[in-house]
């Protein structure tokens, strides 16, 4: 029996073992050779503000869900609930494409930036306070929630733009800036 094809068998536990899994994806298929990865600027390579961008976006977007879904119960204003209604299913889209492009990243399960407090970040405590009031109270409180999360969606998808290096991630952050930007102006807020 030949030693070598289990030495290196070996190696590649002791790598798997201490790197974890980040050492299954640099592993060679010792037929097949090295596995192609993407090259820088092209689809499939994230750099750090790609990474980052869709990591916040999604926890953003996730924590704006349960207040908009208050708006038809507790809200008074026709116009802020047909708003509502819709930056709803553009960010259930959005979600859908953003967590296309988490798992194509391979990023962690477990989102760093989920509950984290930030700027625009909806906070389980205003979606509670919101649930407590009705009619132009509650509306007042969408409106200023939902502002400071477009404004910031803006901010953060401007340096997507900017700064960002995967395709399918940039072209997603400019959708977000024309979204924004339209939600903004029917809030009465402009850009």
């Amino acid at each position: 029996m030949n030693r070598y094809p289990r030495r290196s068998l070996t190696a590649v536990c002791i790598l798997i073992t201490v790197l974890g899994p980040a050492a299954c994806a640099a592993a060679e298929d010792p037929v097949a050779g090295p596995s192609p990865s993407p090259t820088a600027g092209g689809a499939g390579f994230f750099g750090g503000t790609d990474l980052a961008w869709v990591e916040i976006t999604i926890a953003m977007d996730e924590e704006l869900l349960p207040l908009l879904a208050l708006v038809p119960a507790n809200g008074s204003d026709p116009a802020l609930k047909a708003l509502s209604t819709e930056v709803t299913g553009v960010h259930e889209r959005e979600l859908t494409a953003l967590r296309g492009l988490h798992d194509q990243a391979k990023l962690p399960a477990e989102n760093p930036h989920k509950g984290m407090p930030m700027p625009g970040m909806v906070t389980p405590e205003q979606v509670t306070a919101a649930a407590a009031a009705r009619g132009k109270a509650f509306d007042d409180l969408v409106r200023d929630h939902l502002e400071a999360h477009l404004r910031q969606g803006l901010k953060l998808a401007e340096s997507e733009r900017k700064s960002g290096v995967e395709p399918q991630t940039r072209a997603l952050a400019a959708e977000v800036l024309r979204t924004r930007r339209t939600y903004l102006t029917r809030l009465g807020k402009g850009s």
